[in-house]
């Protein structure tokens, strides 16, 4: 079996990374939950957090803070894998009140694949936060089972593929001894072939996902795993309706900290989890 490796990848246009906070730093969280000394007059005020809503940074190439102090100003910077910086961004937001809705955008091209988020948020005393964000997500190469017609159930002389996939699976988790990520999870997305209605397809790639899921449960795969399925919505091969193509009849394994986004789909992913 081929070594492998946890990587960072590129996000693609099927499968985007998961964005994790990596790094948070700051002259006022190092005061753990006291109150904070402002450079204004010694006047005392509350613990200084920030939320990121971060769910638009990969497709729209924007996320939303909010500050539970009033703000300032915020910097924003946008890495590729290798470092090479696509946006170097500052906002002010002086006079906002704090938790408002504070919307930072930058330009990216389509072929420019994210590394890394930075960002560096002030309140309107200078007290700031630091929080970058990588793109991290490992998908599994794997052989595609082979379901028969209308079936969701996986046949044991399928298990074989299954069985080396499961060996990937371990061989990356075993790289994290670290336990750097704690938010792992295995996620299975199933899709299917446009011979059929889409309702019905739809339906079908979510049995046959849970049926993944569940195996790989019950082989001992211990971090969580979840399921969902896309039916047509996602095909790697464009055909017309009601074409009979194996390419299109797959899953994906991807091990990440949070789910990945999925683009195209035409509806929100409702990933499900076997216990």
């Amino acid at each position: 079996m081929q070594a492998m490796s946890i990587v960072r990848m590129p996000w693609t246009i099927l499968v985007g990374a998961a964005l994790c906070t990596t790094l948070v730093t700051s002259p006022a969280a190092a005061k753990k939950g006291k109150a904070t000394a402002s450079p204004r007059g010694g006047e005392r005020t509350a613990v200084f957090r920030v939320q990121v809503d971060k769910s638009h940074a990969l497709d729209e190439h924007w996320m939303e803070i909010r500050m539970s102090r009033p703000p300032g100003k915020v910097q924003l910077t946008v890495k590729t894998e290798e470092g090479a910086i696509i946006a170097d961004v500052q906002e002010d937001f002086a006079g906002k009140p704090a938790n408002a809705p504070l919307v930072v955008r930058w330009d990216q091209g389509r072929d420019q694949p994210t590394g890394s988020i930075q960002l560096r948020m002030y309140d309107r005393d200078e007290h700031f936060i630091d929080q970058e964000y990588s793109a991290w997500y490992v998908p599994i190469p794997h052989e595609e089972v082979n379901f028969r017609t209308d079936s969701s159930d996986v046949d044991a002389s399928e298990a074989p593929k299954l069985d080396a996939a499961f060996g990937k699976i371990q061989e990356v988790l075993s790289k994290d001894k670290a336990r750097e990520h704690k938010n792992l999870t295995l996620y299975i997305a199933g899709h299917t072939d446009t011979v059929g209605n889409n309702a019905y397809n739809l339906q079908l790639s979510q049995r046959r996902a849970q049926s993944l899921a569940r195996w790989f449960r019950g082989k001992g795969v211990h971090i969580p795993i979840a399921y969902e399925g896309f039916g047509e919505t996602v095909l790697r091969v464009q055909t017309p309706d009601n074409t009979d193509e194996v390419r299109n009849r797959r899953a994906d394994y991807i091990i990440a900290d949070d789910a990945p986004p999925m683009t195209g789909v035409g509806f929100k992913p409702s990933w499900k989890r076997v216990p």
